[in-house]
């Protein structure tokens, strides 16, 4: 595959995925880049739409699966920090796609902004976050996106409403676009009682963690009224094992990897508790992860 000069440096071949995602199993990426800035991405896309070569792109890796026989196509890192920016106006809050949903939400504090605090302690970023949207004490975070700047998989850059991205529950119309950034609409608060309250629910949360586990993924989105944690322990199958993966015994809502797991552990793993989830109570539990 022949790069063009302006593009060359930024590609590497055969990338190894597994370090960049929390359950640190996986194979290599064909191509991998790096974009340090939004020019690069979007020319980065661009090219790889001309060529017909699939795009993937890598946030925080807390949702990812990716099997062993590696990602054959382009994966995108938006870690580079003009791909993360974040900036207040008024009481809007914008960042960049790449941004860490944990620095969004203490930046927003930090200016005295409420509306995103709810959002603590949710893992990745904030293009994986809208395109889930993510949510928490019956919070979610399309309820205060305003507007969202998108790249399409074909390299047209463009803008739409928060209403346009048809936000549902731990749903969005995102999927399949790049998310160049986002604004949010925010309330002026009292920094004080912000902070206080921004404490207290990361007391909370982190009291809630598995300690001295780091290699743990959510497989599941709650339902409408119940919550897959409560679903899993009712029938019985927390803690129940395949291969090198696990459901936690403790919090039954995680799967854990252990350092045998593999990519089908997981999977196999995954499609035992929902069969018999959706068999012993009638619901049937999506995924929350992408299975590269």
């Amino acid at each position: 595959m022949q790069f063009p000069d302006s593009l060359a440096h930024l590609i590497q071949f055969d990338y190894p995925l597994a370090p960049h995602l929390w359950l640190g199993i996986g194979g290599p990426a064909r191509y991998y880049a790096e974009p340090t800035s939004r020019g690069e991405l979007i020319d980065l896309v661009r090219w790889a739409a001309q060529q017909s070569i699939p795009v993937r792109v890598l946030g925080g890796g807390s949702n990812l699966i990716a099997r062993e026989s590696g990602v054959d196509g382009l994966v995108i890192s938006m870690g580079a920090g003009p791909l993360c920016e974040l900036s207040t106006e008024g009481s809007r809050l914008t960042a960049g796609g790449g941004a860490k949903l944990s620095h969004v939400v203490t930046h927003a504090v930090g200016a005295g902004l409420a509306g995103l605090e709810h959002l603590l302690g949710i893992p990745g970023t904030v293009g994986g976050a809208l395109v889930s949207n993510a949510g928490a004490g019956g919070r979610d975070i399309g309820s205060v996106t305003e507007q969202i700047e998108i790249l399409s998989r074909d390299g047209v850059v463009r803008s739409i409403s928060g209403d346009e991205a048809q936000f549902s529950h731990r749903r969005s119309d995102l999927c399949g676009d790049v998310i160049l950034s986002a604004t949010f609409r925010l309330e002026k608060s009292d920094l004080e009682s912000l902070t206080k309250r921004m404490q207290k629910l990361w007391i909370t949360r982190n009291s809630s963690q598995l300690s001295g586990v780091s290699r743990i993924a959510m497989p599941f989105v709650d339902p409408d009224g119940a919550t897959a944690q409560r679903l899993i322990a009712d029938i019985g199958l927390a803690g129940t094992r395949e291969g090198g993966a696990s459901i936690s015994a403790d919090r039954p809502n995680l799967l854990v990897a252990s350092e045998t797991a593999t990519s089908n552990d997981c999977l196999r793993l995954i499609e035992r508790v929902r069969e018999q989830v959706l068999l012993q109570t009638g619901i049937d539990l999506q995924s929350n992860l992408q299975i590269w």
